[in-house]
């Protein structure tokens, strides 16, 4: 298996992402940076893991949002 060392996102799910982002952040504060639905309505893990799957820009927000919680944390 090749590695990716520019890459910070290889390895991680995207299950995880959601729930370090929701334990650091909240559906609430979620909701308020990405307004889409899973997040705002009713939110849970399993409704956001479908939701993000079928929708890349939507994806691409969540891994962006991740990416800056962890250059934060450094």
């Amino acid at each position: 298996m090749s590695t990716q060392p520019n890459n910070p996102l290889h390895g991680i799910k995207l299950e995880q992402i959601i729930t370090e982002l929701q334990a650091h952040y909240g559906w609430e504060y979620m909701g308020y940076q990405i307004n889409i639905r899973c997040f705002t309505h009713d939110p849970s893990v399993k409704s956001s893991l479908k939701f993000l799957r079928r929708t890349p820009w939507a994806r691409t927000k969540v891994e962006n949002m991740y990416l800056e919680m962890l250059r934060k944390n450094r």
